[in-house]
């Protein structure tokens, strides 16, 4: 009887990747998925460290699937913060895990401790159920932002090449791939040999799959060229990473812009394409945060009118160049400011959703009676609730009647004779 694994990913789409991959090798090993967590021989917890409240997550879901284990079930962390903490959080979770694998360290029942990584870019993954799938093109960052540890486990960027990239969404077999990497945008940049860049990529991927998708797109790095191509592609939706608006904080954040830059990008986004979509995050009460910097950052959301934001509250990193600003915000006055800017942001993300009521737009449907239109970035953003007759993976078009909150409800487009009769 085949061994069995399950794996609970934490984190970012970057995390879900791995965690593919991962399933991928253990496949390829003669292990099966599991149903259930219950069901499985192996159970591997992919974590994440990007901030103090994520590690907390990723200790809590270990610490939880520790006890619901039975004893001859073996428990393996990874990710993010087996690479960064592993040997702070070994000592506690020496009675609780098997082992804590860093990157590339293969996580098999069979696995020995002198087996060399394997390199999670390039290892095969299974065939996506799902009708879009996110894709990895780069690993690590050159960006030294002041609040962000991730260079410091995770690397500098190691760009992957079209072929194997391509090679990967041929194998997925989707209709829609999501490209992701820690600085998108700057992809293949560390590839002295290759005159390629960003736009080569997204063309090229774009002749094999309908929809290409781009995430955490560095504004600076926002080329004319790379605007227009996504703004006349069929997936509009950028995802911009702007963390703030204030020019001093954003100094402070070792980051490029502020208000005026970003509204300049904004708006010529919207020239080129006006139903384009935007996406973006921002840190709350990085230190020397004024509420003059917040009241700024509000100001930006009413005038932008930006469709889908998540904020957070600003994490002390250790070793980041942030940690050694004073300035600190009290933690009762980010969490003030962030119910504040929170609800600006329901209201006007509330007020976009409704403004799509009497639209048709184009949906791919990506499981029974949910689709999403460009609009939607997948596990993200909201959805659209669709009739369940329309099939799993196909292109539909339909009109929206009804905004819930987030998500939208629609109906098939009926032809434009039976709206001319009726």
């Amino acid at each position: 009887m085949k061994k069995s694994f399950w794996i609970e990913t934490l984190g970012c789409p970057k995390n879900k990747v791995d965690s593919e991959k991962i399933a991928g090798t253990l496949l390829l090993d003669g292990m099966s998925a599991a149903e259930t967590p219950s069901d499985a021989n192996l159970i591997v917890v992919n974590t994440c460290s990007f901030v103090e409240q994520a590690r907390e997550e990723s200790i809590a879901t270990v610490f939880e699937y520790s006890q619901m284990r039975s004893e001859d079930v073996q428990l393996v962390v990874t990710g993010c913060l087996a690479e960064r903490y592993g040997d702070e959080i070994a000592p506690t979770l020496k009675d609780d895990v098997d082992a804590i694998a860093g990157f590339g360290v293969p996580v098999s029942i069979s696995s020995k401790p002198d087996i060399p990584k394997f390199d999670l870019l390039n290892l095969p993954r299974p065939k996506r159920e799902e009708p879009w799938g996110y894709v990895k093109v780069a690993e690590g960052c050159d960006r030294i932002c002041g609040f962000c540890a991730i260079p410091s486990f995770r690397g500098p960027q190691r760009s992957r090449s079209i072929s194997d990239i391509r090679e990967e969404v041929l194998s997925l077999e989707v209709q829609e791939v999501v490209l992701v990497a820690q600085d998108l945008a700057s992809w293949a940049r560390d590839r002295r040999e290759s005159s390629e860049g960003i736009v080569d990529l997204v063309n090229q991927i774009s002749e094999v799959v309908p929809w290409v998708r781009l995430l955490y797109l560095y504004p600076s790095s926002l080329s004319g060229e790379l605007l227009e191509v996504i703004a006349n592609s069929p997936v509009p939706y950028f995802d911009l990473s702007l963390q703030h608006v204030s020019g001093p904080l954003l100094r402070n954040m070792r980051r490029w812009g502020d208000e005026e830059k970003f509204t300049g990008i904004i708006r010529r986004i919207r020239k080129l394409r006006p139903d384009a979509t935007f996406r973006t995050n921002f840190i709350v009460g990085y230190p020397g945060e004024t509420e003059n910097d917040h009241d700024q950052l509000m100001r930006f959301l009413e005038e932008n009118e930006i469709d889908w934001c998540g904020f957070f509250p600003y994490s002390k990193e250790v070793g980041t160049y942030a940690e050694t600003l004073g300035g600190e915000v009290p933690e009762t006055l980010v969490m003030e400011r962030l119910r504040e800017i929170g609800d600006l942001q329901d209201g006007i993300t509330e007020k976009k959703r409704d403004s799509q009521i009497g639209e048709d737009v184009t949906v791919l449907i990506e499981r029974e009676g949910i689709g999403r239109s460009h609009h939607e970035a997948p596990e993200i953003d909201g959805v659209i609730y669709v009739p369940d007759t329309l099939k799993v993976g196909n292109f539909e078009t339909v009109t929206i009647r009804e905004a819930l909150g987030v998500d939208l409800k629609a109906e098939v487009r009926k032809p434009d004779h039976w709206r001319e009769d009726g």
